[in-house]
């Protein structure tokens, strides 16, 4: 299995925390050296952890920012 590296650029805030102290965020990461993408997905404390997320260019994040609007009625 491929070494796989990742960099916490900017974390933008939490969403939720569960109970077991995971936390939803949404962050601003690069994976494997690549160009950073804003990314959803839970975390364990101090970020030792990851569970399964979403990573999204600008231009996807935007597009979801416009979808919300619409569902939220705004």
């Amino acid at each position: 299995m491929a070494e796989f590296k990742y960099e916490l650029q900017e974390n933008f805030g939490v969403l939720n925390e569960s109970a077991n102290g995971w936390t939803r965020e949404l962050n601003l990461i690069s994976w494997n050296g690549g160009k950073p993408k804003y990314d959803i997905r839970d975390w364990a404390p101090e970020h030792e952890k990851m569970g399964k997320g979403i990573s999204l260019t600008k231009e996807e994040l935007e597009a979801l920012y416009d979808i919300i609007g619409e569902v939220l009625g705004k």
